[in-house]
């Protein structure tokens, strides 16, 4: 399941939505995949990398057989993204503890700044196959 990049994601979070449809905009080889933290496929896979089964408050990056969270995450995925996306990466030399402290803030309010929705992100039938159930 996961031989390809994984992205794991809020799937209520307008934001994380968001998020999602700015990585497929921006990955022409398709390279991608994803599956919300409350499904099935996003359980089995907290699960296997040893990772809170109920805490939605970050996104996951598998890749390489290692699994990112919180800004590791984040600038993980701005590393394999094409275009100016991969400017952010050079964030990385920032400490974890003041990039999480930002990121964990963020994902605090994400609710209040960006809105939630009522149920998880339904693709579309082009977009299916890059989704994990």
């Amino acid at each position: 399941m996961d031989d390809q990049p994984i992205i794991l994601f809020d799937g209520v979070c307008n934001l994380c939505n968001a998020a999602v449809q700015y990585v497929i905009k921006h990955d022409h080889k398709s390279v991608f995949k994803f599956a919300t933290l409350q499904g099935n496929a996003g359980q089995l896979l907290l699960k296997k990398y040893d990772l809170s089964l109920n805490d939605f408050n970050s996104f996951v990056l598998i890749t390489d057989q290692k699994a990112y969270t919180r800004s590791s995450a984040a600038l993980q995925l701005s590393k394999k993204l094409n275009g100016f996306s991969k400017l952010f990466y050079g964030f990385i030399i920032v400490p974890p503890f003041i990039r999480n402290a930002v990121y964990d803030l963020v994902a605090r309010k994400r609710y209040q700044w960006f809105g939630k929705k009522d149920a998880c992100l339904i693709p579309t039938k082009e977009l299916m196959s890059r989704f994990l159930n």
